[in-house]
């Protein structure tokens, strides 16, 4: 019973959308790397599970005493919560504190945004929590030219919006975080 209720429980925190939505977080994919670190275990079984993984083909990782966990589709949090509450359904571990966070994303279709206007146009790779700016400053800043002003970021699905940056950086209203496969265009 006690297995049951926190299979439960897991499966509603990982099935909530607004936990992911809010921060930003994108779901795993294979050839994703990700560090794990573990706290609130034994201080001999720390090093043991804390390193870097790479989602494998089948969307799994392999971790110290539980084996094989599906990671592939869950973000970074769902996939601490995952951990935590199957070493504490397996009776395992009483309190295990874990952290995942993503080193690289991997895979054939790597995530990419697009920046045109800039002194380095093209495909950037996409990196968790980036913003329009630093987009813009991977793709080797705007041309002696662009304008910061009126910045567009082109979603799919969504209408383009349009973003002054040339106040600096630092205001998440206007300096919003994007997301694979976005179009950012620094106008002349």
């Amino acid at each position: 019973m006690k297995t049951l209720f926190y299979f439960l429980a897991t499966l509603v925190l990982l099935l909530h959308p607004a936990s992911s939505a809010l921060a930003g977080e994108l779901p795993l994919r294979p050839a994703d790397r990700i560090t794990i670190s573990v706290g609130a275990i034994p201080d001999n079984e720390v090093a043991q599970i804390k390193g870097v993984y790479t989602v494998s083909d089948n969307g799994t990782i392999n971790l110290l005493h539980i084996g094989e966990v599906r990671a592939v589709g869950l973000t970074p949090s769902a996939l601490q919560r995952s951990i935590e509450q199957t070493y504490i359904s397996r009776e395992i571990y009483t309190r295990p504190n874990v952290l995942v966070s993503i080193d690289s994303m991997g895979g054939q279709d790597s995530r990419q945004v697009m920046v045109i206007g800039v002194n380095k146009p093209g495909a950037v790779e996409y990196k968790q929590n980036m913003t329009l700016s630093q987009a813009i400053m991977t793709a080797g800043g705007p041309t002696p030219f662009g304008s910061m002003k009126k910045v567009k970021l082109v979603r799919a699905g969504r209408s383009p919006t349009v973003h002054n940056l040339s106040s600096g950086t630092g205001n998440p209203s206007v300096d919003v975080q994007v997301q694979p496969n976005d179009q950012i265009i620094v106008p002349e």
